[in-house]
């Protein structure tokens, strides 16, 4: 069944920097790289995301048809729901974590933590993504660096931009909270959760980052930083490393929190 659709209101396409831009919505972030051979899409968003993402691809000047690679960063209905719908559009294929190839091709239903919930259209995964792997296409690289938890085969994905002469170190954010219901100690939610939420802030930390993204526009500040740059404000408002380390560490404290909480609540 479709979700409501929190934050998934439409929102105006613009250029992030150089060959990056945003075409996702209010906070369901959606990313267009293009490249002289085709583009990359990252996140669909829900059932009826990808129109809006076709709309916006369109009002920046770029043909949906030439998207050739779909990526996402966690297969959480959100931000996957959509990858049937756009793989149509498009034609292009699927790349997954290894871990989530079987939650994106059961539509949604062997998700650890929302199947019961939430599901969508199944996709075939055409490629399965491993740590470290860098996805190339017209010149232009992605690295995928695991980072579950917040899903089981969470993505966090980073390349870098050249802008103005410069180049940038981008990191699009895969996911770090820990959603109502989640376990970490007694019955988790799946074996391993909690050491695999504790190597991805060790992950996270030890990325280098100057433009801050993720998968929902709330993580960085997405509003706020595009009125900033709509009003010609330089630097450019999303480079921002302050504020992506202090997003890990504010992440970090939490899942300590929550830890602590439930090993003193664990049955003896």
């Amino acid at each position: 069944m479709q979700a409501a659709h929190d934050g998934n209101n439409p929102f105006p396409a613009y250029r992030i920097m150089g060959n990056l831009y945003y075409v996702g919505t209010q906070d369901i972030a959606s990313y267009l790289i293009v490249t002289p051979e085709g583009h990359i899409i990252l996140n669909s968003g829900y059932e009826d995301t990808p129109a809006m993402i076709r709309g916006s691809v369109e009002k920046l000047g770029f043909k949906i048809s030439d998207v050739k690679i779909l990526l996402n960063s966690q297969a959480h209905y959100d931000h996957v729901a959509g990858q049937g719908a756009l793989q149509k559009l498009t034609g292009a294929h699927i790349y997954s974590s290894q871990r989530e190839v079987g939650v994106l091709q059961s539509g949604g239903k062997t998700d650890t933590r929302f199947g019961r919930e939430y599901t969508y259209p199944p996709v075939h995964v055409d490629h399965a993504v491993a740590d470290g792997e860098r996805v190339t296409l017209g010149g232009v690289t992605l690295t995928a660096h695991m980072t579950p938890g917040h899903s089981i085969g969470c993505t966090t994905w980073t390349m870098q931009v050249t802008d103005a002469g410069k180049i940038y170190d981008v990191v699009f954010v895969g996911g770090t909270s820990i959603n109502p219901g989640v376990r970490l100690v007694d019955r988790p939610t799946y074996p391993g959760i909690a050491e695999d939420y504790k190597k991805t802030f060790q992950t996270l930390r030890s990325l280098k980052c100057d433009v801050f993204l993720g998968a929902h526009g709330g993580y960085y500040g997405m509003i706020e930083k595009y009125k900033r740059m709509q009003k010609g404000e330089q630097p450019n408002p999303f480079i921002d490393p302050q504020g992506y380390r202090a997003y890990v560490d504010a992440a970090a404290a939490h899942f300590e929190d929550q830890l602590s909480t439930e090993k003193l609540r664990r049955p003896s």
